[in-house]
């Protein structure tokens, strides 16, 4: 699974890891996110992600 990286504030979401403390479970590829999740650093909405090579 892909790891996708906020173009603000670089923090990177890794699937394996997921986003706990907003109830994303471990697992959850970048694209299967509810379309309102935001970054759990800076808020800013995923399309603001980029994918990280």
């Amino acid at each position: 699974m892909d790891k996708y990286e906020c173009g603000p504030c670089g923090h990177v979401y890794d699937p394996e890891v997921g986003d706990p403390d907003n109830g994303i479970a471990p697992g959850t590829p970048f694209e299967d996110l509810p379309d309102d999740w935001e970054c759990p650093v800076c808020g800013v909405s995923k399309d603001m992600f980029e994918k990280v090579d």
